[in-house]
């Protein structure tokens, strides 16, 4: 079983030590758990997508502590770039550029580009500091399961597959990080996250979200990612239809901002509506409900704006099948 070290100093120089020799350790972020790997060694990221079960051609995003490491990694750093930097960063927006031969294709999946943020959490930024390399972190989970925003949820999926974990408590955004591609021009959202379309279109008017052709350049882009053991439905307006029903005494409900009633458990992200709210709890409240015993999970969409439009990528990708309602049953609509 992993290792539960405490976010001090001494926890923090224990994980940098298994980091640099070529060890697994997942770390709390202000998005998500991620599962560190030294990210200069090919090695050691290949260890990352053993735990993971994650296919190679799956991409990982690289954490720095600092600016200039990331210039270290990228082969050009256009204007551009260094504005988003000195704008957004720590913070959670990954940047893509073309990246330096010294990054190990097994990080890229030989794409010519490489992922970048630096976190805005203190342990990630103490641990990257501390072990004197930049640290290639997906998600501390299983590969397309549910992102883990707390290290016990780290420890259910990979506590025996991995070296150690640093108990860092819940993540303060509870949504991975926005990927935005500068190497295209205009530039695009590759994956939609921490950091609000909106809040980036003041510096880039003529940013395109329309997902790219051919292989992505990001992780999470998968039609079918983040989904719980319990199917998953998305709830979709207008009566019921044709197809197979579910009783909602079976069913729990993840609600938006109010209560529903008549299922077997309600989890409400935000009682005052506020998305924010909502993105940090969306994987915990999932996770609880998939964690109940329950045979479906019926989602409330939530407004596609501000960080909405990340909890909704996450529910569809997540979800397997359309949802619609009456009085008593739940429609599965085929």
């Amino acid at each position: 079983m992993a290792k539960v070290l405490l976010p001090d100093p001494e926890g923090i120089a224990q994980a940098a030590e298994i980091t640099r020799a070529g060890g697994l350790v997942a770390f709390p972020t202000e998005t998500v758990y991620g599962l560190g790997a030294h990210a200069l060694s090919a090695l050691a990221v290949a260890k990352v997508f053993a735990a993971k079960g994650r296919p190679h051609f799956d991409p990982i995003i690289v954490h720095v502590a600092d600016p200039q490491e990331a210039e270290e990694l990228w082969a050009e750093v256009p204007s551009l770039a260094r504005r988003l930097i000195e704008r957004f960063w720590p913070g959670p927006l990954t940047l893509v550029l073309p990246k330096r031969e010294r990054v190990p294709d097994i990080v890229t999946a030989g794409l010519p580009t490489v992922g970048v943020r630096m976190p805005a959490h203190p342990v990630a930024l103490a641990l990257i500091r501390e072990a004197g390399v930049p640290i290639a972190a997906p998600s501390a989970n299983r590969f397309g399961k549910l992102s883990p925003t707390h290290h016990e949820a780290v420890l259910d999926q990979l506590g025996e597959k991995i070296d150690a974990v640093i108990a860092g408590g819940p993540t303060p955004v509870g949504i991975e990080s926005t990927v935005v591609s500068l190497v295209e021009d205009p530039p695009r959202v590759l994956r939609p996250g921490g950091t609000p379309i909106e809040a980036l279109r003041e510096f880039l008017p003529n940013l395109r979200v329309e997902p790219p052709q051919g292989p992505s350049a990001s992780p999470g882009t998968l039609p079918r990612h983040y989904r719980p053991a319990t199917p998953l439905l998305l709830l979709e307006a207008g009566p019921a239809g044709a197809g197979d029903a579910l009783d909602r005494d079976r069913c729990g409900f993840l609600a938006f901002q109010r209560a529903w009633h008549g299922f077997a458990r309600v989890e409400i992200l935000s009682e005052k509506g506020d998305l924010v709210e909502a993105a940090a709890r969306f994987f915990a409240l999932l996770r609880k409900l998939d964690q109940a015993g329950l045979s479906a999970i019926v989602a409330e969409p939530v407004p596609e704006e501000g960080l909405g439009l990340a909890i909704m990528n996450r529910l569809r990708r997540a979800s397997s099948g359309r949802a619609r309602l009456d009085e008593t049953k739940v429609w599965i609509i085929r």
